[in-house]
This record gives structure tokens, C-alpha cells and sequence, in this order.
């Protein structure tokens, strides 16, 4: 019959714009979805039924437990029996466990919907907080009022919750409450829209992406790449899971009908190219009568400073990465570039996925880092410390970027690490530190952040729930000073002294150079600069550029370590202070000789004070090199510069030296090694006071 086949119906359109590609799945492509789902079982990615099936247990604990605490507060208040019957609170949950991606041990993100007369200050963070309290199965409990979103942290039953509430305008809340219509926002204030605003997200997000299991299946491996990478944590300046999920769910909506393996690939190809801060939206930004504020750059100028705006898709619309900062967006391109180039390789089948998520080697791609140290009386004291200082931790990045006009970079990691040999509580967070590459920078440039970093510590010291024994300390460590208790099974990756390929003598020719470059996979790529933190230029300023941090009490009420603990703490090595005075190594143009150069590394590296020395040469120091024999004398009265002088000095002859005929290359590799250790003795032992005098500690200036 005529007119009987009708055409095809259009795909539907997922997103703000047309799909970049309709283009189906071929076999190669769900076998390598096959093989992909594989690994992240095999990693560890999955809960059990068991486990599932307790979580739903203590949700419905929970529930109980906040219903019982809202008919508790309608009884005292006087309300009618009817009313203490019906009085309700529901309970929502949001986050990875409501989008069905939470891996083993995931906490469990919650929202308690309470009636209008049931408010957040009192009755949410005193009655139900003792209520909590005192339940057995509840530990760890940590109120957190004065967050961007007021939230109450605990275990129950071991299990970890993120426990919001939500007063709506309600007298009673009905057990079917759809919290995604608008009309739940009427008369209800900002930080109650913040906290009904993550249920609302995950609900929009699972609506709005065209295959919610290869969804999850997608958004599971990114979040698992993104903590091997270091770049899972929204309140470090990364991405957090709400942000990772609307990045993963704009590429579902621009490759719909795309499997897993062929989603996790266009991912990378996407990010790599996108044109940040025009923003990631899955629908389009609505306005609505309610009058909330939602993201919009040509009104707020607030908006126009986001450096990676992802947008929710609830109204109102916000931007859910606002912490993003530009150190932190620059990490966050350079791991999506190495992300692009490995799933490039896995496409045509040079490498596979294992290799997507090889652990990026933070401690090696930087010269420079800030340890923070924090430090409490106990393990509980330590847990509420540390949220706090956690959730500044971006300020400091901010700061930085702030008082150096973008030009001194900061990696924050977001990995904490802990020393067993210490008595108290502690862990420890690092920052890698890098000059802005490719910018114009002077000769000697240095960067001076000893204000910044006690504008931070007075930031810390506002803390409302301080305990004695709470200490901060901001401390300026190299990489070869890193505390062993960061590695792996408590050691330090081996460096080869004596069989060294030239490549690898190339890279340590400018002795770790403050412009250190560094490729995606966090192995440093580093090219001389005269520039650098050791500059042999005759005349230069020896006096470093740093931070004067040290590990002391934020607070009169404690004492503050001694020195000796604050070297040991932040890795550098203990030294006795000297003194000032003048002097120079004029006469060390002779010491360009190997023997001269062994000589000086010899007497530098053997003592822990600072030393000086003079060129004693026999005849023609031009014609006689090899005789050119420094006569090396401890000092403990010397000027700093004579020091560096001397130091910089046997840098750049044993840099000269690589791969010359004079040394084999073995000698060659092993000159540097021993150079660079000098670097530690002669630097770090000596601490500039604001008078001039050299003090013990920590150096206040950092050159990167």
C-alpha cells in the first residue's frame, strides 16, 4: 500500500546543540568497552551486594532517626497530636550514590527534608548533632556549620554520611515530596537552595544523558583516572564528582549512541580542545520568578572570574566548579593532553588501558614544594583540624596567584600523607611550585610569598573549635628534601649514579633549574636557564628567594617546636647558624677543572656548615688546570653570597664537564648527583632574619 513505510524518526536531541557524531559502536569498539569494564572490576571499583545492601540498611536507620527527631520538636513546641502524627522529614541522596556510581567504602551524600518550623542553626546542628551523638553506631560526628553548604559529617555503622538539611515551606512534608519541581524554592533562603540543589543535579543529570548505564560505566573510569592523576578534589581546585559528572554527561549528549571505550576517548578529545571559560551546559540556563541568581557573566561580575565554568542543570543554574583556579586548570588541560595521547595509542592499538591510569609522579615533576604540617593532640582533634585547614588549603593557591600576579604557580595535591615516627597527630598536604612557563621573566626574578603565607596562617587562626595542640606549619622543601614517609613503602625511587644514558645526564645539566618543564606524565623535561635558582653571573644576589614559614603554633596558648623539629619536619637538613661578613671568590676562575670541581663537591658536601674557599693556582691556571688546586677552608663567619658563589661556581663546571672528554660520562653523572646534594647544605641550613643575620631554620625567600 502506498505511503505505508514511513521514514525514520529523528534521533532525539540530547543538550544545547546538534551531537558531534550518531555514529554506533563496531565491534572493536565493545571489545574494548569489554576490556575497559574488566579492569575497573578488577580494580576494586565495585561494591558487593553485601555491602549495597548494608548501605540501604543505615539509610533506613537514618530515616528514622530524623523522622522521630522532627516529631520530637513538634511535641515541644506544643503542636496538636494530630500534627505530632503527621510531622515527617524525608530523606534524599544525592551525589555518586544517587548517580549509581559509588565504588567500596564511598560515603554516602544525604539531604534531610524537615517542615518550616524545624530550622538548620538550632534544631539541625544542636538537637539532632546530641541526638547523633549519643547514638552508639554514630562516630566521628563533625558538625560543619559555617561551610558553603552546611553539613554534618559522621560514620554510621561505619558507613560515612554527608548529612544537609533543608527547611521548605511545609507545615507537614509528604512522603512523596518531589523536590525537582520549582515550587519546592518558594520562600526558602539561599543556603537551603545550595543544600536541595545537589538532589536536584543528580535527578536532572540522569534525565538529560541519552544511556544512563554507559553513563555511569564512563563517568566510573573517569572519576578512577582522575584520583590516579591527582585531579579528583573540588575543594583543593580541582573537580569534584558533580563536576566530573556533568563533564562526562555533556559528552554522552554530544556522542549518544557511543559504548563506553569510544565515550572515555571522545572525553579527552573534547577537553583537550574546549575553550575554557566558555562553559559546559547540558541544557540551557532558565530564569524563573523566584528571583534566585543563576550563573550569568554579562550581569554578575563574579562570573566573568571563573576559570572553568561547568553549570548545573537545576535551577537556579550555578556554576559547580567555581574553585577552579588557573594553576589548577592548567594541571587539570595537562592531564587531559596525557588522557588524549594514551587513548590516541589504545585506538590503534600501540598501548592499553592499564596505561590510562599509570599514577602521576608528583614528587617528581617539580623542583620546589610547600609542605603543609598539621598537627593536634589526638586522632579526633587531628580529623576536625584538618577539615578546616583542608577547606582553606585553596585560599593559599589563590593567594600565591594573587601576589604574584599569576607568575609562581602552585600544583596543590590533593593526597594527604602522614609521619608514623611522630608522637603527635599529623599528616601532610604539598603544593608543587613552577614559574609560569613561557612568561618574560628578568634575570634573578624572585618571588617573596612570606606575606602570603601568614595571610593564610591568620586565615587558619579564625578557626571557632581551636584545641590546644592544634598547630599549622607552612614550610618551603626541594624535592630532594621530600619526607620519605610520602613514597611508597617509605622509600625513594633509586636515581642512578654511575650508569646514566646521556638523555638522562641532558636532564640533570642545569641542576634541577628553577624553570623545570614538566610533560604531562609528571616527568620533568628541563632545559638550562640562566635564569635559574643558580645563576653563576658574577655580582648576582645569593640571597634566595623563599618563604620564612616555619612550624610554630597559630596560637600563644601552645609553645612552638623547636628549630631542630622544624628541619627534621620539613626534610631539610639542620645546620648551625653563622654570621655576616664580607667576602668574595673572585680568584675561583681557575677552578674549571675536574679536579678543582671534585675537590670543591669533596670539601662542600663533607660538612654540614657553610664554607668558603680560594683558588690557590700554580703557574698558568689557563695552561695548568689539573694543578689548580683550591685551597677549601671551613668558615663560620662568611657572607652567604660566598657560599652560593662557590656553589654555583662547581655547578656549572660539572654541567660543562657532561659528556666532555675530559670525565667519562659515569664520573661526569656522579659530579652532578654530588652537586646537587650541595645545593642542600649550602641553601637550606641558612635562614635570612628580616636584620640580615642568618638564622637557623628555613630559608625566607623561594626561587623557582
Amino acid at each position: 500500500m502506498a505511503g505505508s513505510s514511513t521514514a525514520a524518526e529523528p534521533q532525539k536531541q540530547y543538550g544545547i546543540t546538534k551531537p558531534i557524531s550518531l555514529a554506533e559502536p563496531v565491534e572493536v569498539d565493545l571489545q574494548k568497552t569489554a576490556e575497559l569494564e574488566k579492569l575497573l572490576v578488577e580494580a576494586g571499583l565495585y561494591e558487593s551486594p553485601e555491602e549495597s545492601a548494608r548501605r540501604e540498611e543505615v539509610l533506613r536507620e537514618l530515616d528514622k532517626i530524623v523522622k522521630d527527631w522532627v516529631k520530637q520538636l513538634t511535641s515541644q513546641r506544643g503542636y496538636t497530636d494530630q500534627m505530632v502524627e503527621e510531622a515527617n522529614a524525608v530523606l534524599f541522596t544525592f551525589g555518586s550514590y544517587r548517580l549509581g556510581v559509588h565504588g567500596p567504602g564511598a560515603d554516602i551524600d544525604t539531604l534531610c527534608v524537615g517542615p518550616s518550623y524545624v530550622n538548620r542553626e538550632e534544631d539541625f546542628f544542636i538537637v539532632l548533632h546530641d541526638i547523633l551523638a549519643q547514638t552508639d553506631e554514630v562516630t566521628e560526628l563533625q558538625p560543619v556549620p559555617d561551610a558553603h553548604v552546611p553539613v554534618m559529617k559522621f560514620k554510621f555503622h561505619g558507613i560515612s554520611i554527608d548529612l544537609l538539611y533543608a527547611s521548605v515551606s511545609l507545615l507537614v512534608v509528604p512522603p512523596d515530596l518531589d523536590i525537582s519541581q520549582g515550587s519546592v524554592l518558594y520562600d526558602v533562603d539561599e543556603v537551603t537552595v545550595r543544600s536541595l540543589n545537589g538532589c536536584r543535579v543528580a535527578d536532572q543529570i540522569l534525565r538529560l544523558v541519552p544511556n544512563v548505564e554507559n553513563f555511569r560505566t564512563t563517568l566510573r573510569c573517569l572519576k578512577y583516572w582522575a584520583k590516579k592523576r591527582g585531579v579528583y578534589s573540588n575543594v583543593t581546585g580541582f573537580l569534584g564528582g558533580v563536576n566530573w559528572a556533568l563533564l562526562v554527561a555533556r559528552v554522552c549528549q554530544l556522542y549518544p549512541n557511543a559504548v563506553p571505550s569510544m565515550l572515555v576517548s571522545r572525553f579527552f578529545r573534547v577537553f583537550t580542545q574546549w575553550q575554557w571559560p566558555n562553559p559546559v551546559m547540558l541544557c540551557a540556563i532558565e530564569e524563573d520568578e523566584l528571583g534566585f541568581p543563576v550563573w550569568d557573566p554579562r550581569k554578575y561580575h563574579r562570573d566573568r572570574s571563573h576559570h572553568m565554568p561547568i553549570i548545573t542543570p537545576a535551577y537556579p543554574c550555578m556554576n559547580s566548579s567555581y574553585n577552579v583556579s588557573t594553576s589548577t586548570l592548567r594541571v587539570m588541560m595537562e592531564q587531559f593532553q596525557f588522557g588524549n595521547k594514551i587513548c590516541q595509542e589504545i585506538d590503534i592499538n600501540k598501548s592499553n588501558w592499564s596505561a590510562l591510569f599509570e599514577p602521576f609522579q608528583f614528587f617528581e615533576a617539580y623542583k620546589n614544594y610547600l609542605q603543609v604540617d598539621i598537627i593536634a593532640e589526638d586522632e579526633e582533634d587531628l580529623r576536625l583540624w584538618k577539615g578546616w585547614v583542608e577547606s582553606r588549603l585553596r585560599q593559599l593557591t589563590l593567594k600565591i596567584e594573587r601576589d604574584t600576579y599569576g607568575m609562581l604557580q602552585c600544583h596543590p595535591y590533593p593526597h594527604e600523607y602522614a609521619d608514623p615516627s611522630r608522637q603527635c597527630a599529623h599528616c601532610a598536604f604539598f603544593m608543587g611550585l613552577s614559574r609560569k612557563e613561557g612568561a618574560k621573566i628578568q634575570e634573578g626574578q624572585q618571588f617573596d610569598i612570606r606575606g602570603t603565607v601568614d595571610e593564610f596562617r591568620h586565615d587558619i587562626s579564625m578557626y571557632g573549635y581551636w584545641r590546644p595542640g592544634m598547630e599549622l606549619a607552612v614550610s618551603h622543601v626541594r624535592r630532594k628534601q621530600i619526607p620519605l614517609y610520602v613514597f611508597p613503602e617509605g622509600y625513594k625511587r633509586p636515581r642512578p649514579l654511575r650508569h646514566i644514558n646521556h638523555q638522562q645526564q641532558c636532564n640533570k645539566n642545569d641542576v634541577e633549574d628553577g624553570t623545570a618543564n614538566r610533560s604531562p606524565d609528571g616527568q620533568p623535561k628541563r632545559k638550562h636557564d640562566t635564569a635559574g635558582a643558580y645563576d653563576s653571573e658574577p655580582g648576582r644576589s645569593a640571597k634566595r628567594a623563599s618563604i620564612s614559614p616555619s612550624i610554630s603554633p597559630i596560637h600563644q596558648k601552645t609553645s612552638s617546636p623547636p628549630s631542630s623539629n622544624i628541619a627534621n619536619a620539613s626534610g631539610a637538613s639542620g645546620g648551625s647558624p653563622v654570621s655576616l661578613a664580607n667576602g668574595n671568590l673572585e680568584q675561583a676562575n681557575c677552578l674549571n677543572s675536574p679536579l678543582a670541581s671534585e675537590k670543591i663537591l669533596d670539601s662542600v658536601a663533607s660538612g654540614s656548615k657553610c664554607v668558603a674557599g680560594e683558588a690557590v693556582c700554580s703557574g698558568d691556571a689557563a695552561k695548568e688546570r689539573d694543578n689548580c688546586i683550591p685551597n677549601i677552608k671551613n668558615c663560620t663567619t662568611t657572607t652567604v653570597a660566598v657560599c652560593t658563589s662557590l656553589k654555583r661556581v662547581a655547578e656549572k663546571v660539572v654541567s660543562e664537564l657532561v659528556g666532555s672528554e675530559s670525565l667519562g660520562g659515569n664520573k661526569s653523572a656522579e659530579l652532578l648527583e654530588r652537586a646537587e646534594d650541595m645545593g642542600s647544605v649550602l641553601v637550606e641550613n641558612v635562614h635570612f632574619g628580616g636584620n640580615g643575620v642568618v638564622q637557623s631554620g628555613l630559608p625566607e625567600e623561594l626561587e623557582v
